[in-house]
């Protein structure tokens, strides 16, 4: 007895998500924290911490994120209505939210400039397509390290995460992309390539410059709405399916296990998920429409793991502590059993969230989840 408290004591934080990645049980449920800096910095300062290692310490993460490379290419130009180009070339304006007590920016597209083109040729033409050699990735490596013992993830810089169709709708704006799917699929099929291309070859030097530390990649493209699939299983298979198999099998080729993040109802397109390669479906957004975690868990928890299903919509940051600690209870409930669980919440902890609600959330990961 005494031995297996000791084997069980010296499970690090890495060895915790990779049992529970292979579909066993570890000594606990592992652990994940998504919020907003303007949040961290709330909790930081309540906490009386100093660094946000320190705040996922004292939370019991066992997941780190890091952005990867540098960007060395030309300077991003700004323009004289103070919007910005991101790396795309697309516009984007920093809007900032004032509440009770906190406020919170975020970028928003003003302006997309594919919008307007209707040929292929002027889509080849754009001068503004990213390429793989702006960027710096001789200190990758060395990012990693410093997350020794925890589940180290390549995730990439949140507005520029591998993805198809985010940035294809940044691009073209949103309704013209939708409409191009059905209307003028080779413009579709030309933007998406560019993109697909890009980010291969982004991912590979990364992976590259990783040297074996990275264990999760994470890409992200939100192909659900509260009510169900953003885009037909049809119309997924005809656009999006080769590009996110790509994905996949580049970074299992570099023994990485893949995590992708979608918000919304996406349960008709899982089964497409997983024929592609995906090991981590991320979010389980709770109040979407047939994604309740229980189920989906019966349904396809023998081939993919899950990360999220902690509600931001509602019990986050309208309910109360022990409203938080109920729904914390029943989602170990669901998804403990076998492994292949990560508790987290379904997207970014905001401002407007109760610092109590947060701290309520990681006590009772404590209670409920160890095996």
């Amino acid at each position: 007895m005494v031995t297996a408290v000791l084997a069980i004591e010296r499970v690090t934080s890495r060895q915790r998500v990779l049992l529970a990645l292979a579909h066993q049980e570890p000594d606990r449920v592992p652990v994940d924290f998504w919020a907003v800096a303007e949040t961290k910095q709330r909790l930081l300062a309540y906490l009386g911490l100093v660094t946000e290692e320190e705040l996922l310490r004292y939370l019991g993460a066992d997941l780190r994120y890091v952005v990867g490379p540098s960007f060395v290419g030309l300077e991003r130009r700004r323009w004289p209505d103070g919007t910005t180009e991101d790396l795309w070339g697309v516009r984007r304006a920093t809007i900032t939210v004032q509440g009770n007590g906190y406020s919170w920016t975020y970028k928003e597209v003003t302006h997309s400039p594919l919008q307007a083109m209707t040929s292929v040729a002027e889509i080849e033409a754009y001068p503004g397509w990213p390429r793989a050699e702006w960027w710096d990735y001789s200190r990758v490596a060395e990012q990693c390290e410093h997350h020794a013992g925890y589940a180290v993830v390549s995730a990439g810089d949140r507005l520029d995460r591998t993805a198809q169709l985010k940035p294809a709708m940044y691009l073209r704006g949103m309704e013209q992309f939708l409409m191009d799917l059905t209307l003028e699929p080779v413009l579709a099929d030309a933007i998406i390539e560019h993109i697909v291309d890009y980010y291969l070859e982004y991912n590979r030097r990364v992976f590259e410059a990783a040297q074996g530390k990275f264990d999760i990649f994470m890409m992200g493209d939100d192909f659900g709405m509260q009510t169900g699939p953003m885009v037909s299983v049809d119309m997924w298979r005809r656009f999006f399916r080769k590009g996110f198999r790509q994905y996949c099998d580049l970074a299992h080729k570099y023994g990485l296990k893949v995590m992708h993040h979608t918000c919304g109802s996406v349960r008709p397109l899982i089964p497409d998920f997983i024929n592609a390669g995906l090991d981590i479906l991320q979010s389980l957004q709770p109040r979407a429409r047939d994604m309740d975690l229980a189920e989906l868990k019966r349904e396809f928890g023998r081939d993919l793991c899950f990360h999220g299903s902690l509600d931001i919509q509602e019990t986050m940051p309208r309910g109360t502590p022990e409203d938080v600690r109920a729904e914390v209870k029943a989602r170990m409930a669901a998804g403990k059993p076998g492994g292949g669980f990560i508790i987290s919440t379904a997207h970014n902890l905001l401002p407007d969230v109760p610092l109590s609600n947060i701290l309520a959330l990681y006590d009772a990961c404590r209670e409920f989840g160890a095996y």
